[in-house]
């Protein structure tokens, strides 16, 4: 490609590359370098990709794309965004994957997870189609999982996934969009079909600082979107699709929204609703426990309605839909009379909504289990302390992933927030030994809620990864205790 062509739409300040040479591939990391690319030196938070470039010179690049003029006599091109340039650069490298399929976008703090899967598994049901999947678990390319590192991939990178599920055949594209993705333009120059907003609560304050700039990057989804769907419940609602210029499906619980929910039943085995559009309703079911749950089961048949899917087949898919693994996931507890759940809620709001909901249907005492990420916005830990323990008849309070951090020193940091009348706890620091001492006390019809890991099947606890897999550990335990 030449390098023209790969600078396409990219704001160009001044050049001295030669836009007419031929170039055989974009990298950003100059250990990746190999004669004939182009390397895009990024200014990142751990290290500035401008130190590196004498390095990528060495090793044969081409040309230097930067935000910052070189002191070296090299050929580059000077941008205005490095990281919006290398994001346009990818969508040109590949062809503009994006426009070859449906595009659909979800960003929220809470139940983007859940959402993007059900919203895959309703596409593939009602229409047939094929679908890509990208997000915090897993990337999927029909059913062909792809390990993913983060949310939502680096741009570059993200250009490559689109390419490689368009290659596939893929109609659709479902993905969990992060705050982080759009601060970084890892979605720079993407625009969606449908954006769905879910909830908004305190989370990567680390990173924005304030819920204010936290909320106003999420809203950018939404300045970039054909059609949006968007949770009217929400306390920052108004301000996340201030900056939506399309129509705006709304979704309630509470009030009259374009799609609401009335007749609420909640079960432990899963939930029920009548949902109301205009003059239409119709009965949903889930398989899937908890309030939460008929949000986000509101968002997925928004985004059907707006990708022009009647209300009567969507909510006949999610019927049969299958629940998450790592959300409010049953654990198989064989000849033990008390529930084992498992359930990623790693944030105070999604503690809370957990807690809540299996408080709903739990006939015995609720025992939680949960702990606070190192390396992340301590803010919440007291937060999180004083709602677990507030709304669980007994918490154990351990550790989740400490990261650099010494455990304890987050154990103590959540302890702040409990006072004696909110209820009872208890800390045991490991893990392994708080899942084990629940279970240990666990009586009838008690159920045992282990936060924050969901999904996850390892811990890291400084610095290195370490195999942690809740299930097995809740079998290992039985199997114990049988011997």
């Amino acid at each position: 490609m030449k390098l023209k062509d790969l600078l396409a739409g990219i704001g160009v300040i001044e050049a001295t590359a030669d836009m007419e040479m031929e170039v055989t591939s974009v990298v950003y990391d100059s250990r990746k370098v190999t004669p004939g690319s182009v390397f895009v030196a990024v200014a990142g938070f751990a290290a500035d990709g401008n130190r590196f470039i004498p390095m990528a010179m060495e090793k044969g690049a081409l040309a230097v794309v930067t935000a910052k003029r070189p002191a070296e006599n090299i050929p580059y091109i000077l941008v205005e965004s490095d990281r919006l340039a290398l994001a346009l650069m990818g969508a040109n490298y590949y062809n503009h994957p994006g426009k070859a399929m449906k595009l659909i976008g979800v960003t929220g703090t809470n139940g983007k997870t859940s959402v993007t899967l059900l919203t895959k598994q309703l596409l593939e049901k009602v229409l047939g189609a094929k679908v890509g999947l990208i997000g915090t678990m897993y990337n999927l390319v029909g059913d062909e999982e792809i390990p993913t590192e983060r949310t939502t991939p680096e741009s570059f990178e993200l250009q490559g996934l689109f390419a490689r599920m368009r290659d596939a055949g893929c109609q659709y594209v479902i993905m969990e969009v992060s705050s982080h993705a759009i601060a970084l333009d890892r979605v720079g120059g993407v625009r969606f079909d449908v954006a769905a907003f879910t909830n908004l609560t305190e989370d990567h304050l680390d990173f924005h600082k304030t819920m204010e700039h936290y909320c106003d990057t999420k809203a950018e989804l939404f300045a970039r979107c054909g059609k949006a769907v968007a949770n009217l419940d929400d306390e920052w609602f108004t301000r996340i699709t201030a900056k939506a210029n399309c129509d705006v499906l709304t979704t309630s619980v509470k009030q009259n929204a374009s799609l609401q929910a009335e007749d609420l039943q909640l079960h432990s085995d899963g939930i029920s609703f009548t949902a109301v559009s205009g003059e239409k309703k119709v009965q949903v079911s889930l398989p899937i426990p908890g309030k939460f749950t008929v949000y986000n089961a509101l968002t997925v048949l928004g985004i059907a309605l707006q990708l022009g899917i009647s209300l009567e087949d969507a909510a006949e898919a999610l019927k049969t839909a299958q629940g998450v693994k790592g959300r409010v996931e049953v654990v198989p507890t064989p000849g033990k009379p008390y529930t084992v759940l498992i359930d990623y809620a790693h944030t105070p709001d999604g503690l809370e909504n957990v807690l809540s909901s299996v408080r709903g249907f739990c006939k015995g005492r609720l025992i939680a289990v949960f702990g606070c990420g190192g390396d992340r916005d301590p803010i919440k830990r007291p937060i999180m302390g004083k709602i677990g323990v507030s709304l669980a008849d007994l918490a154990v309070i351990t550790s989740d992933n400490p990261r650099t951090e010494e455990p304890m020193a987050i154990i103590e940091d959540i302890l702040q927030g409990i006072e004696p009348a909110d209820g009872e706890y208890t800390v045991v620091a490991d893990r392994r030994k708080a899942i084990r001492y629940a279970m240990d006390i666990a009586q009838k019809d008690d159920i045992i809620v282990l936060a924050g890991k969901g999904h996850e099947t390892y811990q890291e606890i400084h610095g290195v990864k370490h195999h942690l897999d809740e299930r097995e550990e809740v079998a290992a335990h039985l199997a114990e205790l049988r011997n």
